[in-house]
């Protein structure tokens, strides 16, 4: 029979704060076509005649802000979730990174290594996306196809409608919420409308809130990021007992001037607070780890933002991270997977 594996895929990190590491991790992120979705050269102008000669320095300091003595949080917190899980199963658990080290065929080579030939690829992140478990699944195929063809690999799908994830998600919010608030936030990374449009296999999409929001899953939203999004925030506030008009849903981390999905974030953080919220919660559960746009750009950016718009009080909520209840969630969904290879 043969042997099985896990492999539990994140976006990465630059392996230092250094400028020219910052600068090498930026250039393969940004010039993924499923992130920047240009034709070659102008991506590459955009990138490398524009970003990479701006960006890299600011973005360095950021990440000193949140850089800990052991690394990168996105990475440790990776690396601790692959620890706890390899202690519930009974299969080789390896982690890759989209982007940077350790690579994504690093982390299949070291399942090979033990003698591992189906594998189940986990992309940690909840919502479908093109920059996300899209670019996951093609890159690992691409180096499946390449250097490992006889390797079998099977992927979970978005979990952001699964109960079990959901009642995690839930119970890990309501813990931490702090007992006087006016509005939750939910605050999801951003993509821009053409992404939404290019995921659609009916070309049917329309980006408002009628196919977004209360909306049943069909063909023209079934891979729709804001509509899971918004089913993410429909159903945890459900679990919750929270009231609708209590919750905020929102979209951060937009890059260049294309049109992003709205609302944005960070408009939302300066403004709500004229029109009541001056005691705010926020969530982001785009993300499973915390990382730099939990870490800076929401708590610390974020915040300012919200206390210069007139807020009193801001909790920003941790992602899942490692907790106990999320390990159970992660392997659950794995050994689904796992057990699909004995059908096959």
């Amino acid at each position: 029979m043969a042997k099985k594996g896990i492999l539990l895929v994140n976006l990465g990190s630059p392996k230092s704060t250094a400028v020219n590491d910052v600068k090498e991790y930026l250039d393969e992120f940004l010039m993924d076509e499923r992130v920047i979705d240009y034709r070659w050269i102008f991506r590459a102008l955009l990138v490398r005649g524009i970003i990479l000669n701006t960006r890299p320095a600011k973005s360095a300091e950021a990440y000193k802000t949140v850089w800990t003595d052991e690394g990168s949080p996105l990475i440790v917190i990776t690396e601790k979730i692959q620890k706890k899980l390899q202690k519930l199963v009974d299969v080789p658990v390896e982690i890759g990174m989209r982007y940077a080290q350790p690579s994504i065929e690093a982390g299949i080579q070291k399942l090979v290594d033990q003698g591992v030939s189906e594998i189940v690829l986990f992309p940690l992140y909840p919502q479908y996306a093109m920059s996300t478990t899209e670019t996951v699944i093609e890159k690992a195929e691409e180096v499946r196809k390449k250097t490992f063809p006889t390797v079998k690999i099977n992927y979970i799908q978005p979990f952001y409608d699964r109960d079990i994830y959901i009642n995690c998600l839930a119970e890990s919010i309501k813990e931490k919420l702090p007992e006087n608030f006016d509005a939750l936030q939910f605050s999801y990374h951003g993509v821009p409308e053409r992404h939404i449009y290019k995921t659609d296999p009916s070309h049917t999409c329309k980006i408002d809130d009628s196919n977004c929001i209360n909306s049943t899953i069909e063909a023209h939203n079934a891979r729709c990021y804001r509509h899971q999004c918004y089913k993410t925030t429909e159903t945890v506030i459900a679990k919750m007992g929270l009231p609708k008009e209590k919750t905020i849903v929102s979209f951060q981390s937009r890059l260049g001037k294309d049109k992003w999905i709205e609302p944005y974030t960070d408009e939302t953080l300066e403004t709500i607070p004229k029109k009541g919220v001056k005691n705010l919660a926020i969530v982001c559960p785009a993300f499973v780890s915390d990382c730099l746009e939990t870490l800076e750009e929401i708590s610390v950016e974020g915040k300012e933002q919200f206390l210069h718009g007139g807020g009193e009080n801001f909790h920003y909520i941790p992602c899942l991270n490692d907790e106990d209840r999320w390990i159970e969630v992660v392997k659950t969904l794995c050994e689904e997977k796992l057990n699909e290879f004995y059908f096959v």
